[in-house]
């Protein structure tokens, strides 16, 4: 298949020969930028080439992302890509590309959790006090996101689909709006990245009930998951980042720049600030994001169909 990465052991390509570009198909200062200007530093000083990040934002991630897979397969452009392009796949009848066949997976740099929180008024504390408050006021409570199919609104619907509550979805136009009513008290309930609404948790501005990851975040140890607070196992929702390139990429290409991505994310000063942006450093190998990226497609189909989600 066009997604099967570079098996261990094949031999390197030889360094590159003119500048790399990343592509990020967001706006920059996001967290996928972030982590694409840290990487392609590391990695400009090992090669000895230039990296280049360039965002290419718009199209739901759909524009950068089809940049990259009609993009020559040599290795010189690489996509960071996100659940957006698993997500994507189900929500859109049509697409400009097919992530299962148009990309090589390269690496899983890392994972970051969403976080489910509530405005102090609402008398709630943990995640069975909601779903209980919930329950007995059906389609009243309402909850904010950063917008229509975002990762924290797929949070929020996978939620109210193992949990069995009625919590209307209220989508906003980026985190910032969302978080601005949140703390005026306008909507009660927030899913969103957690990295930007921890300073609000630590002032007190916000209550914290849980963290969408199957694990902890090693940036917010105190805090449950929904997994654990729910009792149920199934419960996981990644904010992930992994780096492809375009499918007919050499495997030497692939293992490669495996290997120094993989070296990059390990380094003390990236791990350090990917944790302090309540990140997890992954580092795997591209057959381990190739499993995310099949489990995620199955995964965000059988929500989307669910709660009817329609692409803006």
């Amino acid at each position: 298949m066009a997604m099967s990465g570079a098996a261990h052991g094949q031999p390197a390509a030889v360094s590159p020969s003119k500048p790399i570009r990343i592509v990020v198909p967001y706006l920059a200062g996001g967290a996928a930028d972030v982590v694409a200007r840290l990487v392609g530093q590391k990695m400009s000083e090992s090669f000895g080439q230039p990296v280049l990040v360039d965002n290419r934002a718009g199209g739901a991630a759909n524009i950068g992302s089809e940049y990259v897979a009609k993009a020559a397969p040599d290795g010189y452009t690489l996509l960071m890509g996100s659940p957006a392009n698993t997500v994507n796949a189900s929500l859109y009848a049509k697409m400009p590309y097919d992530v299962t066949k148009d990309f090589a997976p390269v690496v899983l740099m890392g994972t970051s959790a969403n976080i489910l929180v509530v405005h102090p008024s609402l008398p709630v504390r943990s995640v069975k006090d909601l779903i209980a408050f919930a329950k007995s006021r059906p389609g009243q409570l309402t909850y904010a996101s950063s917008g229509n199919a975002s990762s924290n609104h797929l949070s929020g619907e996978l939620f109210k689909l193992l949990a069995g509550v009625d919590i209307v979805h209220v989508p906003y136009k980026g985190g910032g709006p969302a978080i601005t009513d949140t703390l005026g008290g306008q909507v009660p309930v927030l899913i969103l990245t957690a990295a930007i609404v921890m300073t609000h948790v630590r002032a007190g501005r916000l209550t914290p009930l849980a963290v969408t990851t199957l694990k902890r975040s090693p940036g917010a140890p105190d805090i449950p998951t929904v997994a654990e607070a729910l009792g149920i196992p199934d419960y996981e929702v990644d904010s992930w980042i992994g780096m492809f390139a375009p499918a007919r990429t050499p495997p030497s290409v692939i293992a490669r720049m495996q290997r120094e991505i993989a070296r990059s994310v390990k380094l003390p000063e990236v791990r350090t600030k990917l944790i302090e942006q309540t990140g997890d450093p992954v580092a795997s190998s591209p057959e381990e994001l190739e499993r995310v990226v099949r489990t995620e497609l199955k995964k965000w189909a059988e929500v989307i169909r669910s709660a009817k989600i329609k692409g803006d």
